[in-house]
């Protein structure tokens, strides 16, 4: 299993490749990015666990990329280890302030590199609350968003999303693959939570087969419409040619017997301050999952109740 995922933002090759092969191999995944705006492109597309983020940049310096970071709903969590020639105390300290995590001069000794990312991920998974699986906040990090909607003065939207059969799915499949059907469709949210949203939204994870976006765009029904389509097309991809074909799961019940289990779809509930006015979150949540199961909710896999929050 991979120890999270590190993005490098350098624009000199022979040090983000020898930060890709070593970091790679200490069993991360790694990806490249030469530019600032190129950065900025890939966070939006899928969060990476930390950032490696050079000050001298060819299109932006490395101080307005964290800025804009630090500033987007999405990515003001994610640490980031600043990486530069400069040895100035004031240049560590302009870092710090836009909100960096740790700031390492080059030449860097690669050992004590390594154990800087270790502490760094560790940290802020343990602060941050983030789910192994999918990448996304989970717990007080969603209750935290929830609780600014109540004092917004921007219109909003609020999506409780559930992966219907994915229990069952899990049962057929094994765990592995559910974990990547976790992981497909964070970066599905993600994707159309960058083309149809704002860089305000925000995208959980509660747990298990639910999701949540805050989105504050002016179509929230539209994104709601894509996330349906996109998932019914793609999620076809983890499933054996033969389930794909006849549209269904064979699984066994607890009595032995066999059943028919159609493939896994999305059952959305939205609520938004276009039609209501809210005066605790736990209206947003419980009126959210009630819509939701209105809508059809899987049958047998149906919740009780909204599993977002556990404390209020």
């Amino acid at each position: 299993m991979s120890k999270g995922r590190i993005l490098v933002v350098e624009d000199d090759f022979d040090i983000s490749n020898m930060l890709r092969i070593y970091f790679s191999g200490q069993g991360y995944e790694v990806q490249v990015a030469p530019r600032g705006g190129d950065a900025l492109s890939m966070t939006r597309k899928q969060l990476p666990d930390l950032i490696m983020l050079d000050i001298m940049l060819p299109d932006m310096n490395g101080y307005d990329v964290c800025r804009e970071l630090r500033q987007t709903t999405r990515t003001k969590h994610v640490p980031i280890i600043f990486l530069t020639q400069k040895d100035e105390r004031s240049d560590k300290i302009i870092g710090l302030e836009l909100g960096a995590d740790d700031y390492v001069t080059k030449p860097f000794d690669i050992e004590e590199l390594k154990l800087r990312v270790q502490n760094s991920i560790t940290a802020a998974k343990r602060i941050s609350n983030l789910d192994p699986h999918s990448g996304l906040p989970t717990g007080t990090l969603i209750e935290d968003q929830l609780r600014a909607l109540i004092s917004s003065d921007k219109p909003w939207s609020y999506l409780d999303i559930k992966i219907n059969t994915f229990d069952d799915f899990k049962e057929a499949y094994g765990f592995p693959a559910g974990n990547e059907v976790i992981r497909f469709m964070a970066l599905m949210l993600g994707d159309i939570v960058n083309e149809l949203g704002t860089q305000d939204d925000f995208i959980g994870h509660p747990g298990n087969d639910n999701f949540v976006i805050i989105t504050y765009a002016s179509d929230a029904e539209k994104l709601q419409n894509r996330l349906s389509e996109r998932f019914a097309e793609e999620v076809k991809q983890h499933y054996s040619f033969i389930d794909r074909e006849r549209g269904y799961i064979v699984v066994s019940t607890s009595s032995g017997e066999e059943k028919q289990v159609e493939l896994m779809s999305l059952a959305i509930g939205t609520v938004s301050t276009k039609t209501h006015q809210f005066s605790d979150i736990r209206e947003i949540t419980e009126m959210a999952a009630e819509n939701r199961r209105r809508g059809g909710d899987g049958g047998e896999n149906s919740d009780a109740g909204s599993p977002i929050l556990t404390a209020w």
